[in-house]
């Protein structure tokens, strides 16, 4: 019998569909790339897998999983949008259909994974075209050791393609970056668009859009003294552009491409932030300034890439910038850059870091301490709303003495809390015996694919001891049961009070931040610059437990005040 007459009898043994009267519900998997990719187009896939679904007698509907500009090398199927979405939602559907096995993975973990998943809750999984024709993964029943040790044989292809592609293109782009004038490809620095090379390829050529916003910046920074134009700093120029609604560098790419403007940006630890829109920031234009791209140099990790005689390799015959200009600008920027490594760093003298807020605007407030290069003649230290630094507008922008609003939230803190007694919490760890269920059930399968490659009766023996032993310990974790962690708090003997009269600075804010403080100032009116206005401010603790723990305090001080005891 011919090896493909193998392979197509070892394929349709695989699909074993029980009589059933209902009709199997299947998803649609589509999956691109490279959203230009004409020969893998949706159109093509969504065909092929209704012409499979259909041979089967799978009803697709308009469920679909279209996972467009995904690469499967970088994502498993799991972390895939659409895919994965419907990956979590097993009970809506029987099988999944994809065109070809590269559609849905790249790599032999991730076809593992897939055929877990789809074993454990008893899917069918079909590849509609492939070498010998469709594959049809059957895991509603207990498959053989073959079909098993195929599934692996096309993971490893997968891979292995996978990776000779991720080769190729390293290799391509490395012999590109040192050609002059080629541009390899992906977003342009700001400034700069891509355009036709003659004799092939693509090179940079100014962006007449973007270069008309970096005159203005470079224009507004520099100022002209000829016509009484002064300087303007980073975060002015950013506010300004804003303002104007001028499309920041990120933004003004995915304009040019069609798409939407914003994405996803970090916020706090282990968050994600997700705008419509990406502002200027100062940060943001220095490092648009300062980079030699504006040279017209090709950069790799913010670095010129160099030809062998060490000379920088130009990205384009237009380059935005001199050498002289660049200078120029560099100086400036140098001349008002701030020593960040001086001992009295603003982070570790300002108690209310992340605790003062600006009512005008919402935003954190910042400790302003007038150096000796200050324009202002007041020594005054004070904490100020951050709009006009950080490019955005505030309408009633507040600023505050920092020693009213420091003796203010110490005052009320240790009011609220100052009696409350310390205590510590400890995580007691449960005990989980499904991860290494896991673990050896995945041993398990990867040894069972290697049964009957043994040729020796000592290797045979080995073989299953160890079969033996996995086995073993399988039926041992699937006997424990699951106990969940649990929290315990500790008596420390010590109360807020005591601690915040030990603590330096950076640990009386730790005290703060770890019950919500949250001081909110609002504008100041003419006149109060004696005294604080205690109207301006308000301050509260916002974690739960610290609040209802304030709230009992409060109470508790109420009663012996009216008793006439406090």
């Amino acid at each position: 019998m011919a090896a493909s007459a193998q392979v197509r009898d070892v394929r349709q043994s695989t699909l074993s569909v029980p009589c059933v009267n209902t009709q199997l519900k299947g998803v649609s998997c589509l999956r691109l790339s490279v959203l230009t990719d004409e020969t893998t187009s949706p159109e093509r896939q969504r065909d092929a897998n209704q012409g499979a679904a259909a041979a089967l007698g799978i009803d697709l509907a308009d469920r679909e999983a279209v996972d467009l500009g995904v690469s499967a090398s970088k994502t498993t199927p799991f972390q895939r949008p659409e895919l994965g979405a419907w990956l979590r939602r097993p009970t809506e559907f029987d099988a999944l259909v994809f065109w070809r096995f590269d559609r849905a993975v790249r790599s032999m973990q991730d076809m593992h994974e897939l055929a877990t998943w789809a074993r454990e809750h008893r899917k069918l999984i079909v590849f509609a075209e492939g070498p010998g024709g469709r594959l049809d993964l059957d895991f509603r029943n207990p498959m053989n050791p073959m079909t098993e040790l195929l599934i692996m044989v096309f993971a490893f292809a997968a891979q292995f393609e996978a990776q000779s592609i991720r080769d190729r293109v390293i290799s391509a782009q490395a012999a590109m970056r040192v050609m002059p004038l080629r541009w390899r490809g992906s977003r342009p620095p700001y400034g700069y668009q891509p355009a036709p090379l003659e004799g092939g390829g693509w090179t940079l050529v100014q962006d007449t859009e973007a270069a008309a916003i970096l005159e203005r910046i470079i224009r507004e920074l520099m100022g002209d003294p000829s016509k009484d134009i002064a300087p303007k700093s980073l975060a002015a120029i950013a506010r300004g552009l804003n303002d104007d609604g001028i499309p920041s560098s990120r933004d003004h790419w995915s304009l040019r491409q069609g798409r939407k403007t914003g994405g996803k940006t970090g916020g706090a630890v282990g968050e994600t932030v997700v705008r419509e829109r990406f502002a200027w920031r100062h940060g943001a234009i220095k490092e648009l300034l300062t980079s030699e791209r504006l040279l017209g140099w090709k950069t790799q990790g913010n670095n010129p890439v160099r030809d062998s005689e060490g000379a920088p390799v130009m990205a384009t015959a237009e380059p935005i910038l001199t050498r002289e200009e660049f200078d120029a600008i560099g100086a400036v920027l140098a001349a008002r850059s701030v020593n960040n490594q001086k001992p009295d760093r603003v982070d570790t003298v300002a108690l209310l870091l992340r605790v003062i807020h600006c009512a005008g605007c919402g935003q954190r407030m910042y400790l302003h301490r007038p150096g000796i290069n200050s324009k202002s003649t007041s020594k005054t230290e004070t904490y100020k709303c951050p709009a006009h630094t950080r490019g955005y507008t505030c309408e009633a922008p507040a600023i505050i003495k920092r020693e009213w609003a420091e003796e203010y939230v110490e005052r009320d803190f240790l009011r609220i809390l100052g009696a409350l007694e310390v205590t510590q919490t400890r995580t007691i760890p449960g005990y989980d015996p499904e991860p290494e269920l896991r673990a050896t059930l995945s041993e398990f399968e990867a040894h069972q694919a290697q049964q009957g490659r043994q040729k020796s009766s000592a290797a045979k023996a080995a073989w299953q001891r160890h079969a033996d032993a996995l086995d073993a310990r399988l039926a041992e974790l699937e006997t424990r049961e699951r106990v969940e962690p649990r929290t315990e708090s500790i008596s420390t003997g010590k109360t807020y009070a005591t601690l915040w009269a030990k603590a330096d600075t950076a640990g009386k804010r730790k005290l703060l931040l770890e019950a919500g403080a949250h001081l909110i100032v609002k504008r100041g009116t003419r006149g109060g610059w004696r005294t604080l206005d205690e109207r301006r401010v308000d301050f509260d603790v916002r974690d739960p437990f610290f609040a209802d723990a304030a709230s009992d305090l409060t109470a508790m001080a109420d009663e012996l005040e009216a008793s006439g005891l406090l």
